[in-house]
């Protein structure tokens, strides 16, 4: 009798429950699968995990398989999956080189020249925005923009209604638009 034959008959009769054609299945699976798994490109340990995947995954979908049809190509698609599964793994984990020059040509993840400075000064001008509005329209910017207060929380505070600071801070936003869109050109 063929290997897949074989094995096609053991997986038939684990199917109906037999434990024992089912132990004998998963024993005489490892030496393909674990050939399949090298024949993919895995190496060393990382062998037996493709090993170990594939029998967990084969007993998970174990109700899948027709035994009308082959067993190896079934159990071949299924290793071949878990040993790209494992390759990429693998491939993000991070590794150490050594490279000195990696350091000077590195990146450097702050900000740019100058795009503190520009920052400022958008802080600044927006600051200086913020305190030409009138009472009502800069408490509402300052409470619900600036400070992320509540609508209630800012109503407490100021003793405003909350439509009122709607309006305000519509008002108020419309307004530092229209200035600071002024100031840039």
């Amino acid at each position: 009798m063929a290997l897949d034959e074989e094995l096609a008959a053991l997986m038939a009769a684990a199917q109906r429950g037999d434990a024992a054609a089912y132990r004998a299945l998963l024993k005489a699976c490892l030496p393909v699968v674990s050939a399949i798994a090298r024949a993919k490109g895995v190496r060393g340990e990382a062998v037996d995990d493709v090993v170990q995947d594939t029998l967990m995954t084969l007993h998970r979908v174990r109700a899948s398989y027709d035994p009308a049809r082959a067993f190896l190509p079934w159990l071949r698609a299924i290793t071949q999956r878990r040993a790209i599964d494992r390759l990429r793994r693998a491939g993000r984990q991070p590794r150490e080189i050594h490279d000195p020059l990696a350091y000077e040509s590195e990146v450097d993840p702050g900000p740019a020249p100058g795009q503190g400075l520009e920052a400022r000064e958008r802080a600044t001008a927006l600051a200086r925005a913020v305190a030409s509005l009138p009472e009502g329209q800069r408490q509402a910017v300052e409470h619900l923009g600036l400070r992320d207060l509540s609508l209630d929380e800012t109503a407490a505070l100021t003793g405003r209604s909350k439509g009122a600071l709607k309006v305000n801070l519509h008002r108020a936003l419309k307004a530092l638009r229209a200035r600071l869109n002024q100031e840039r050109s």
